[in-house]
């Protein structure tokens, strides 16, 4: 994978004007602290542990037959933010679930958005309505747009502990802002959210619990041309076969080139790089009959990546475009995050909600997807714990950052003419 693909005392709180945040929100931070410049903190064993989390959590959330996103980083990292402020029993198992390094997630994630972002900075909204001429090859290839950024959404008044302040500053860049969950504070998380992703993703909760009193917020955005796009007329009215054997009429696109192919018993992928970058992502195809969501266990994604190969393949895989929402509470709880308590954030503070939400639009000329995940948290006693590749049939895909092989993106695309 060696190709381009993707002095401290006691504190005192500042209030600051927001800049590049949420709108009509102060921010409040640890007043003399900046965002660390990464030591060389060491992101490899972030790679497999997030590949572990990620397919645990698919195993819980994805059904047959039914189009599933979700991203591993985005859920992890704000769990991670969350963990500067756990207890011990949900340390531990948030350490457990999401396979935390021993010195904490902190450190490994500051390095890792330093590695894999191309900007600080909101990312700019593309001309979706931009139209394309294949036969023009559709213009120079842009280079990719990778954004990550954390959100802390605070009830005006609640004391939030100043280590944990430090912490979100040092290791994440990431204020406080000043909000009031009596009134208008899921318009300014939400707003936050549509622009951090590009306006892709404009709602973080469905609803918030009257008595929230602190948001942890994750936006990840990704928009990326093919190194080659599709130019190949497509397949028109092809078939794609469900898992269930009924059929659908789809198009397909084409290309066929130099691309790294990888086969084994059972399945086969081959890597799309995207264009002036280190990502790319992974096609992964089981047999007929075969259940996408085994390519993405760790010790598959790391035989796909032993096996990739340079050779000239043609290609023929559908569009695709569509979203998937999560509560994540009860399926995290399946794997062990059971625990809630957070008084390292403040006094008497329990995660009450979390959520998910991602998509993705793949076509001939590249890929956009967004994710956020949300964490709510209240105040009060918790509640109780709750050679040709044709992809015509279901198969798995993971948006990678080839030289750390993390996940940014994974997901099945069980019908291509579905929407959710």
């Amino acid at each position: 994978m060696n190709r381009r693909a993707f002095a401290l005392g006691l504190l005192a709180v500042a209030a600051l004007a927001a800049c590049g945040g949420a709108p009509g929100a102060r921010v409040i931070t640890a007043e003399g602290v900046r965002r660390e410049t990464p030591a060389g903190a060491p992101v490899r064993n972030l790679q497999p542990a997030l590949a572990a989390f990620g397919h645990s959590l698919f195993t819980e959330v994805a059904k047959p037959g039914v189009n599933t996103v979700l991203s591993p980083l985005s859920i992890a990292y704000a769990y991670g933010m969350a963990r500067a402020g756990a207890d011990q029993a949900t340390g531990a198992e948030l350490d457990e679930v999401f396979g935390f390094p021993s010195e904490g997630p902190h450190s490994a994630f500051n390095t890792l958005s330093r590695v894999i972002t191309t900007t600080d900075r909101p990312p700019p909204v593309p001309d979706r309505d931009a139209t394309r001429d294949a036969q023009k090859g559709g213009g120079e290839p842009e280079p990719p747009v990778v954004a990550l950024a954390g959100g802390l959404f605070v009830q005006d008044g609640l004391a939030v502990r100043q280590e944990f302040l430090r912490t979100l500053a040092a290791k994440y860049g990431t204020g406080a802002h000043q909000v009031d969950f009596t009134g208008d504070a899921a318009d300014v998380i939400n707003a936050w959210a549509d622009e951090r992703t590009a306006g892709r993703i404009k709602k973080v909760f469905d609803r918030l619990d009257p008595d929230t009193k602190l948001v942890i917020a994750n936006a990840l955005y990704l928009r990326a041309d093919w190194a080659l796009p599709f130019t190949d007329p497509p397949e028109e009215d092809a078939t794609f076969t469900r898992v269930d054997g009924t059929t659908v009429s789809t198009a397909l696109m084409r290309q066929e080139g130099a691309f790294r192919h990888a086969s084994g018993p059972g399945w086969q992928a081959v890597e799309l790089p995207y264009a002036k970058s280190e990502l790319a992502m992974w096609i992964l195809l089981p047999e007929a009959g075969g259940s996408p969501g085994d390519r993405l266990s760790p010790a598959a994604l790391t035989e796909t990546a032993k096996a990739l190969k340079e050779t000239r393949v043609r290609v023929v895989m559908p569009r695709w475009d569509f979203s998937t929402g999560l509560d994540l509470g009860a399926s995290l709880a399946e794997l062990g995050l059971r625990s809630a308590d957070y008084p390292g954030i403040a006094d008497g503070l329990f995660l009450q909600q979390a959520a998910h939400r991602a998509n993705v639009t793949v076509d001939e000329w590249g890929t956009e997807a967004a994710a956020v995940t949300g964490l709510a948290f209240a105040v009060s006693a918790p509640p109780p714990a709750e050679a040709e590749l044709r992809a015509d049939r279901p198969f798995a895909f993971a948006i990678v950052h080839r030289p750390t092989q993390v996940p940014l993106f994974i997901g099945q695309v069980a019908d291509p003419t579905a929407t959710g």
